[in-house]
């Protein structure tokens, strides 16, 4: 066995990014880009109407101060309007500004007599209510950064520059196999001896939660033929395969026997740490495999732990689950001299190891926003000991 530290240092030196793809901008969302953006145009491309009111030369109106009203511009009008110095143009938000104005006033500061504009505002200056042409971003201008997360206000900002499409780097293509004679599927009887399957569905909703959507789900009978060709499929379609069950030493755990037979290099099988302790982690080229244990627990705990900061090196992610110090809201014992991964709650403040921490205990998990993480080498841990916690929710 080899400790945790060892095994995530093997998975952060092992993985590394996807190819990057080139997408359309609007299915984008979430995805860390893989090259520099730049704007397409000027933005505004125009110096631009800050308000509905009146566009003007300032100069001219300190000169004369009532203004004629030539017309009006709305947002969207096709040409360029020209102004005098002595008159003034109904304008409105987002509007261009005409030709030798350089002011908006507001309507609400104004009175119209006559077609004359007479203006109330003794805080007018010139430039104001105006957004002038390239002061967001200019054509040329860097708008976004390799490595930087498209997020919502992203993806609308690149639109606004004019850029239609992104290059990215990619989801993983993934499918999981979930082993064992005992499983039934949710929704069918349930027979003496079987158990409800969950360990496909929990994966899939983490995987949600990470943009990695339709993920197959292979059923494979413990039988050493049907693992390993289930896995060489699954490996043929995928860039990482999660199986759960079969890699501990028991007499039907074929996953390990599977994977070398399928070309798999192990990195590591079985660990200093509980619970989880038989994970197995291989690759195949740049393909992964994990063998993740049976129990749900164990399961998710290892997908947390180890999957996803490989995910996060595949998809050049920031770090998915938040890292804090807390205290410990009442001692532990631990029972073994592994790292232990608990089931937690955290209040902000404190956290507390939640009762039922055995591996196949789902409903402590289900009330659970985190693992706190007890390292191996110590045993004992008082009220108000400071400790990490891995945030999961």
């Amino acid at each position: 066995m080899i400790s945790v530290t060892e095994a995530k240092n093997m998975i952060r030196d092992n993985a590394t990014a996807l190819p990057p793809v080139t997408i359309p901008l609007q299915q984008a969302a979430g995805r860390v880009l893989a090259a520099d953006v730049t704007a397409q145009t000027d933005i505004p491309a125009f110096d631009q109407s800050a308000m509905d009111g009146y566009a003007l030369s300032f100069a001219g109106y300190e000169l004369h101060k009532t203004l004629s009203i030539q017309g009006e511009v709305p947002a969207g009008a096709p040409g360029l309007s020209t102004l005098q110095g002595n008159q003034a143009m109904r304008i409105f938000t987002g509007a261009p500004v005409p030709a030798g104005a350089d002011t908006v006033v507001m309507q609400e500061k104004t009175e119209v007599n006559n077609g004359q504009l007479h203006i109330h505002d003794e805080q007018l200056k010139t430039g104001l209510n105006v957004r002038p042409k390239g002061s967001e971003i200019k054509a040329g201008e860097m708008a976004l950064l390799k490595g930087d997360v498209l997020t919502p206000a992203a993806i609308g900002f690149l639109a606004t520059t004019g850029v239609s499409e992104v290059t990215v780097y990619p989801t993983p293509v993934m499918s999981i196999i979930v082993t064992g004679n005992e499983l039934q599927q949710p929704g069918k009887p349930l027979h003496y001896g079987q158990v409800y399957e969950c360990n496909s569905y929990q994966l899939r909703a983490a995987l949600q939660s990470l943009l990695i959507e339709e993920v197959p789900v292979f059923e494979a009978k413990d039988d050493p033929q049907t693992v390993k060709d289930t896995l060489q499929y699954a490996l043929d379609n995928s860039d990482v395969v999660l199986l759960t069950g079969g890699v501990s030493v028991g007499n039907y755990d074929f996953v390990p026997q599977a994977a070398a037979e399928c070309g798999v290099t192990t990195l590591f099988h079985k660990l200093k740490q509980r619970p989880g302790k038989p994970l197995f982690v291989g690759r195949k080229g740049k393909k992964w495999v994990f063998g993740l244990p049976g129990n749900p627990s164990s399961v998710l705990t290892c997908f947390y732990e180890y999957v996803i900061p490989a995910l996060e090196q595949l998809m050049q992610l920031k770090p998915v689950l938040k890292t804090v110090l807390a205290p410990l809201g009442r001692a532990y014992s631990k029972t073994a001299a592994l790292t232990f991964f608990l089931k937690g709650y955290y209040d902000g403040k404190t956290v507390v190891p939640l009762d039922s921490q055995e591996s196949y205990r789902l409903r402590s998990f289900a009330m659970a926003n985190c693992l706190l993480v007890l390292p191996e080498e110590k045993m004992e841990y008082g009220v108000g000991e400071e400790v990490e916690v891995h945030l999961i929710a």
